[in-house]
Parts: C-alpha cells; structure tokens; sequence
C-alpha cells in the first residue's frame, strides 16, 4: 500500500514539474528591469503572478538587446492631459518617423492578460493594436496619471519603482506640432535586467 503511495505521489510531483516547464519563462522573481533614457534612468518591476507571458516577453527582448537604441516615440494625450509615454518599436531606432509605431512584421505576439490591476501612475502595460487584444508585441507604455479606461483592455505587466521624475519629464516634453512625437529624440540608450539588490 505505502509502495502504492509512494508511486502516485511520484507521478503527481513529475507530472507537475512537467507542467511548469512548459509555462512562460519569467526568470529571477527578484529581477527589475533598468532603462537608461536620455533623461535619466527608470527601474521597472515585474508583475509575473498578474502576467507572466508578457514579463517573460520582455525580459526576452531586453536580454537580446532589441530595445537598446529604440525611442519614446508617443506621448499620448487626452483632453490637454498627458497620459502616457510609449516606446519600445524597433522602426524607431532609426529611419522614417512615420514608421514608427506599427512595429516590424513577423515580430512575436503575446496574447492579453487581462487582470484586475488598475492603469494607475506608474503601471507599465503592453501596447497593442486597437482592433486585436492578443497583438501585443515589443511596444509598451508607462502611465503618467490614473487612466481607467485602459483597465481591462491592456495587459499590466511591471510598475516603475525609481525614476518617475524622468518619465514625467519626458511626458512634459514638447512635441511636435500636430502628433504626439518628441521634438527631440527620448533614445532607449540601454536596457537590462539585475537583480533588485544590485541596483545601484
């Protein structure tokens, strides 16, 4: 009987190990993400439990290097109120403004996690393209105030935790007339990942 046991209990934990596995690959629970701006720098931490596809996407990118180089490239606004900034398409590392935005083709989709977190100053969420919930790719946005018109059609997946004095300098900085691109160039100098307590 107690061999019986012994056998299912084994199976069951195998079983599960097996299922782990085949999760999204979030990596170090303890690791934050550091963006070197030509503002400044902003630290990010990680949501996984909330939407774990989406930080492992990230973190993916960050570790190939995709953002080093990219730009804010849109600060949104809604009725004269700054919103959010955005950033993170690979067009805008160089080349014409007005592809950046739609991303590359072929880039890799995310499907939404939609949560119960709300868009408040200081989320970080996956951008995607209005008509299909399950198109986020590379793109993300910071919220520069409460938004809650966003809850529930975009995917949380970080907070900023050091550095909301420059994402609100680049929310505040001046755009070009008629669009929502800086005037002049907010470059993703760098991005990567450490662990929290070697932030410095």
């Amino acid at each position: 009987m107690n061999i019986r046991v012994a056998f299912v209990a084994l199976t069951l934990l195998a079983f599960g190990a097996g299922s782990i596995s085949c999760g999204p690959k979030v990596g170090d629970a303890d690791e934050v993400a550091v963006l070197e701006t030509s503002y400044g720098r902003i630290v990010i931490e990680f949501l996984p439990r909330v939407a774990p596809r989406h930080v492992a996407n990230f973190k993916e990118l960050a570790r190939e290097g995709l953002y080093d180089g990219t730009k804010f490239h849109r600060i949104m606004s809604d009725k004269n109120r700054r919103v959010v900034i955005q950033g993170g398409d690979p067009n805008s590392i160089n080349g014409d403004p007005a592809t950046w935005g739609p991303g590359q083709p072929g880039q890799k989709k995310v499907a939404a996690e939609f949560s119960s977190v709300r868009h408040q100053r200081g989320i970080v969420s996956a951008a995607r393209k209005r008509e299909d919930p399950n198109s986020a790719t590379s793109q993300f946005f910071i919220c520069l105030t409460s938004e809650p018109s966003f809850d529930g059609q975009y995917s949380v997946f970080g907070r900023v935790i050091e550095g909301m004095n420059v994402v609100d300098a680049i929310g505040n900085a001046p755009v070009v007339p008629k669009t929502e691109r800086p005037i002049d160039p907010v470059v993703l100098e760098k991005v990567y990942l450490v662990k929290r307590g070697e932030l410095k």
